[in-house]
């Protein structure tokens, strides 16, 4: 089985957005100011808690150097591009966690008459016509909707072409972290036609909704026509309102 972990920590190392450091680090921040912590199995909040750990050595040791300070997100950019192995083992799951994290918050932030209850506004943020699996689901299999919500949107201003996913899959291999079965997932998820409609058919409830929105604000720059109608489609096919989208946004440094 692929590591889809793994695979999101490698492609945020090599193919995600030139802003997305800056777009990860306002959620960093904006999670710091909060104290807010990632719910649910296998540790998210001690993941979450290891990539803010890593970020604040790294401001530490800016504040020594002032030409290299630049906020959280100027230093997690500068630690992947470092190839930090503190980051690199916590930049998966501290990723997911991240996610995880923001999207809860935004959930919570919209939930209505449910007084803060998060279940209850997760439930609220569906519309009557949205698919929803009642089955749980495992972290890896949330790690596999938002890679697949990031490789979507790489895609939505047209097919990309073999040579450009070439590229891609070439610089995620660089990392040399990927066994043979992730490999050759990505490669063949790459080269598939964009499917947003199954994509959305797979999205089990409003949080990983939100997550995988969340994760794909870090994968284009969202500076195109075809980009945001993608945003806005995949809003509305998950049922996600636009109240939760506009706190997403926030949470990432994005205007809305």
């Amino acid at each position: 089985m692929p590591d889809f972990g793994g695979l999101i920590g490698s492609f945020l190392q090599s193919a995600m957005a030139p802003s997305g450091n800056q777009r990860m680090g306002s959620a960093l921040e904006g999670l710091q100011r909060g104290g807010s912590q990632a719910s649910g199995a296998g540790g998210g909040a001690d993941l979450l808690s290891s990539l803010r750990d890593a970020v604040q050595g790294g401001l530490g040791k800016a504040a020594q150097n002032p030409a290299a300070a630049g906020g959280m997100g100027a230093i997690l950019g500068s630690l992947l591009g470092g190839g930090s192995d503190s980051i690199k083992g916590a930049l998966g799951g501290g990723a997911l966690a991240m996610l995880a994290s923001v999207a809860m918050k935004s959930l919570a932030a919209n939930s209505g008459g449910s007084n803060g209850n998060p279940a209850a506004a997760f439930a609220g943020q569906f519309s009557t016509d949205t698919v929803v699996s009642p089955a749980p689901r495992s972290s890896q299999a949330t790690a596999e909707l938002v890679l697949r919500g990031m490789i979507n949107i790489a895609k939505s201003d047209g097919e990309i072409s073999r040579e450009e996913s070439q590229r891609i899959v070439g610089k995620i291999l660089e990392t040399g972290q990927l066994d043979e079965d992730s490999r050759q997932w990505l490669a063949r998820e790459m080269q598939k036609p964009l499917d947003l409609q199954g994509l959305a058919a797979d999205i089990p409830n409003p949080q990983v909704a939100a997550q995988v929105y969340a994760a794909s604000l870090l994968a284009v720059e969202i500076d195109t026509v075809a980009e945001k109608q993608y945003l806005e489609q995949f809003a509305r096919l998950t049922g996600l309102s636009p109240q939760v989208v506009q706190q997403i946004h926030q949470a990432m440094g994005l205007a809305t």
